[in-house]
């Protein structure tokens, strides 16, 4: 299949990158070797979208040490870069936003191109003929901008997140409707992961598993934020888990520690409060 008939993808990961592993650079990894390789997609672009401080998590330190921290572990990627827009608000934007956040960004750097493009008019032909085909040009490309020639953002995520979707409260059902039904999810699984089980148990996720990309991870790998976080607390090597750089910047801010661990213990987490409230309401 030629480049152009194929469906162009930008990879989407959210979270709290606390701190950014070296697991999360290779789930990027492993999803574009799997898009790729399937013939109908062509991964231009990995995005990661580091949490706002609102969400409340325990343990989450300042965004802004989160962020540089990602910029850093990606500052040697051709194709991996790190975007602000959901760490910048205030207060905590749900996923399925931030993925529109993204897709209307790219319909909307597309349609500047489109618009800028220039019309060449023929030896002997109006000018007004010409400036009456760039309008309607213009009209039908706005048309058809969010159907055709637009890549299309797919949320990246690790078999946990899949199951977050079962614990109650923590998502809204049209906000899962949403994500799966109008972007898509590429889920990185372990051999004997339980996700393609958790998905028949589940009838929205049935629904849409056309749309849901299971990619075994083969070469297992099971570094996590939590457990860089617990050796860095106990005084021991995080090295090899995490960028060089990354853990250079760690050290030099003294950034995690058992004080930073309390960080919003005994508040509730962003979203299960404002969920559980909506449900009250």
């Amino acid at each position: 299949m030629e480049n152009s008939e194929k469906t162009e993808v930008v990879l989407l990961a959210c979270g709290s990158f606390n701190p950014i592993t070296n697991m999360h650079l290779r789930l990027f990894e492993l999803a574009k070797d799997y898009m790729n390789g399937t013939g109908k997609y062509k991964v231009i672009k990995g995005i990661i979208s580091p949490v706002g401080d609102a969400y409340k998590k325990k343990g989450l330190i300042s965004a802004h040490h989160r962020v540089i921290m990602a910029e850093l572990a990606t500052k040697h990627s051709k194709w991996v870069e790190v975007d602000t827009w959901e760490s910048l608000q205030k207060e905590w934007t749900e996923t399925a936003k931030v993925l529109r956040h993204h897709q209307e960004k790219l319909e909307a750097s597309i349609c500047d191109l489109q618009q800028n493009s220039p019309v060449l008019e023929k030896p002997g032909r109006k000018r007004k003929w010409a400036e009456q085909k760039q309008d309607f040009s213009e009209k039908k490309s706005l048309e058809q901008t969010k159907t055709k020639g637009v890549p299309k953002v797919k949320l990246l995520c690790g078999a946990d997140f899949l199951e977050s979707f079962g614990v109650p409260n923590l998502w809204k059902s049209e906000d899962i409707t949403k994500i799966l039904g109008d972007y898509g999810l590429i889920c990185i699984t372990r051999a004997g992961n339980d996700a393609q089980k958790f998905i028949y148990e589940s009838d929205v996720l049935w629904k849409h598993q056309n749309n849901i990309h299971l990619v075994n991870e083969w070469i297992t790998n099971d570094i996590s934020s939590t457990k860089i976080r617990r050796a860095l607390r106990r005084g021991q090597s995080i090295r090899y888990l995490v960028p060089d750089l990354v853990q250079e910047y760690i050290e030099k801010h003294n950034l995690y520690s058992s004080e930073s661990e309390e960080r919003n213990v005994g508040v509730v987490l962003a979203p299960l409060q404002r969920n559980t409230t909506e449900v009250k309401a």
